[in-house]
């Protein structure tokens, strides 16, 4: 470099989520591995997929299913996923033109949201929300408007009117709930139903958990209500359902006219997903059997990792649905919900989420999740070591 030349100077990054920083999943994951801490933070189990799935992937690639999948999906993982959700649901939902497969449920949820709202409209989320939502509204131009859930974590319904005005585009549902583990009821997706015809609003309808609902309770879709299905966008997942979640790999359902604005988008983001992969779930799906296990399988668990936690001082809320169980710890600490769970992390060995962090004015109530899609061992040491953490 010349003499008494200087460095140019470099250009200004855009001030996109400013106010954004790593996600609590990626704080404890890490708190917990430097810890030696059993990671029931982290909603991904750590237990291997079925071998059958494995070996179906395999195969594809074997007989060279390599190259770019179609834009919208391979059809026959199209016709597979319409299927189970007209026959679970008794929607009509058409594999060419309603069912797109995406990167994953967050790729899905992003893409949704951009396809029907811009800059100034306002979505309502239910608070305690997914921590991708109020990012990938704010990436859409649009304000995230959250709305607490009651003090059981139901919808609080005059609530949500409250907080409709002429701006309001679009609700985010989750149903089952992360980070609750409650479950919609047909009364919910009713009431949603009124509210969306009355003031004109798109569904973002997150359902990643839909096979994992317990106690004999039904999965309120979207899809089952002909008044929502017609404004809805439908978020599904295979990594939950099929315990793969490295994978990445969801769909989106939606009438052909909201799927249509929603692939215009997908095509210049990630345009197809991986192949061998979607023929292998598409070669999976012809068995039901392991979807319509989940509850089942999950449920053992989670009355497994109830009935555990019930010998530790900690209070056990409801688990409708989900793999997560929230707990109340008022009764052992006055700490704040994150100071606790990096408390539990590195003085219990055990690591957990703090409800608080999925607020956008976080609410101290003394409330942490814990992920119990792990293996029958890791959830006994888990309940070994909370109760070990109070034992005199």
């Amino acid at each position: 470099m010349g003499a008494g030349r200087q460095n140019p100077a470099m250009p200004t990054l855009p001030a996109k989520l400013p106010h954004t920083g790593t996600t609590i999943f990626t704080v404890m994951s890490a708190l917990a591995a430097e810890h030696g801490a059993v990671n029931l933070g982290q909603g991904f189990p750590d237990f291997s997929p079925d071998p059958a799935l494995l070996q179906a992937v395999t195969d594809a690639m074997a007989f060279g299913y390599n190259q770019y999948a179609p834009m919208t999906g391979l059809p026959v993982l199209r016709q597979a996923v319409a299927a189970r959700l007209n026959g679970l649901y008794g929607s009509a939902y058409d594999a060419d033109r309603d069912i797109t497969i995406t990167a994953g449920g967050t790729q899905g949820l992003l893409t949704a949201l951009h396809a029907c709202v811009g800059a100034g409209d306002e979505v309502v989320i239910i608070e305690p929300a997914y921590d991708s939502y109020d990012p990938a509204i704010r990436l859409a131009g649009a304000v995230p408007v959250g709305v607490p859930m009651t003090v059981d974590y139901r919808i609080d319904w005059a609530a949500v009117r409250a907080a409709i005005t002429p701006r309001t585009r679009a609700l985010v549902l989750n149903t089952p709930h992360n980070p609750s583990g409650r479950v919609a009821t047909g009364d919910d997706l009713r009431e949603l139903e009124r509210l969306a015809e009355q003031h004109d609003l798109f569904v973002i309808s997150d359902e990643v958990y839909e096979h994992m609902v317990y106690d004999g309770q039904l999965h309120e879709s979207v899809a089952r209500h002909a008044g929502l299905r017609e404004r809805s966008f439908l978020v599904g997942s295979f990594g939950k359902t099929f315990h793969v979640t490295g994978w990445k790999v969801g769909f989106v359902a939606a009438p052909s006219a909201l799927s249509a604005a929603f692939r215009r988008l997908h095509q210049y983001t990630v345009f197809s997903v991986h192949t061998p992969t979607q023929q292998a779930l598409a070669t999976y799906l012809a068995d039901p059997a392991p979807w319509q296990g989940l509850s089942g399988f999950y449920q053992a668990r989670r009355d497994a990792f109830r009935a555990a936690l019930a010998q530790t001082p900690l209070t056990l809320l409801p688990c409708e649905g989900t793999y997560f169980q929230t707990v109340d710890y008022s009764a052992v600490s006055d700490l704040p919900e994150l100071d606790f769970a990096r408390w539990l992390t590195t003085e219990a060995g055990v690591a957990a989420i703090p409800l608080s962090v999925f607020y956008q004015r976080p609410q101290e109530r003394r409330h942490v999740r814990f992920c119990f899609a792990k293996r029958e061992d890791t959830l006994a040491e888990a309940a070994r070591r909370l109760a070990s953490a109070w034992r005199g």
